[in-house]
């Protein structure tokens, strides 16, 4: 009985540890505490594991004794299932992530010809004291088995009315910056930061006349580290499908 009554206290010091980590994981790194190596590799995944045990230990302890414990414990019981769920989610999913998508930072939709980068390449070199980009062909093979859905735009537009088009659909993403726009090259480039840790991504969009009017590609690519956990690719995948339903 005495273990019963502890537990809604327990789950909720687990779930407050975890909100903590969750907190301290980019804060230090902000703060030059530490590299943000060790918030997204150690802290991250700790909060996570606490996230879960908060809500294991709630969940346990309705299914076993509801009927003994009052309305207090019942709330707190309840909010560190619902609340330790829902900080797990996000451990779990860069969990998946490490484990399945390929280790790779650049993505495009032309892995012959990439896309190339302008405007943002003093500010790309500022922050790449710890970035590895993965070497051709290597990277290429890669992201053809890691995302093997990713292809380029062609549409009958000429390229003028082509680079309008798909500049309306970078102004109007969510969190995007555009950087520049280069007409006569028939480039955009944009960055976007992460909510949480606020790490950088660069974007460039590139369109070029072929047979058929126009061709757009998209490069997304990581300024920091060794592999994007999949942002870069459902950056392009959301961008794509956005301009394919404004171009038809």
């Amino acid at each position: 009985m005495r273990l019963l009554k502890a537990a809604p206290v327990a789950s909720v010091v687990a779930l407050g540890a975890a909100v903590c980590l969750l907190a301290l994981a980019p804060l230090g790194w902000w703060l030059g505490w530490w590299h943000y190596g060790f918030g997204v590799y150690r802290l991250f995944p700790a909060s996570g594991a606490l996230a879960i045990l908060a809500a294991a230990l709630s969940l346990a302890t309705l299914a076993l004794g509801r009927s003994k414990l009052g309305p207090a414990a019942l709330a707190m019981l309840a909010l560190s299932l619902v609340a330790g769920a829902g900080l797990a989610y996000g451990p779990l999913h860069y969990g998946y992530a490490r484990r399945n998508l390929p280790p790779i930072n650049d993505i495009s939709t032309d892995t012959a010809n990439r896309p190339a980068f302008q405007a943002v390449l003093a500010a790309r070199a500022a922050e790449s004291i710890d970035r590895t980009d993965t070497p051709e062909p290597k990277l290429s093979r890669l992201q053809s088995a890691g995302y093997p859905d990713l292809a380029p735009i062609r549409t009958a537009l000429p390229p003028d009315g082509a680079l309008i088009e798909a500049l309306a659909i970078a102004q109007a993403m969510p969190g995007w910056t555009i950087v520049a726009v280069d007409a006569e090259a028939g480039r955009i480039e944009a960055s976007q930061r992460s909510r949480w840790f606020g790490f950088t991504d660069d974007i460039v969009i590139r369109v070029a006349a072929d047979a058929q009017g126009s061709r757009i590609d998209m490069r997304s690519a990581s300024r920091n580290g060794t592999r994007d956990y999949g942002v870069n690719a459902a950056r392009i995948r959301a961008y794509m499908e956005a301009l394919k339903r404004r171009i038809g």
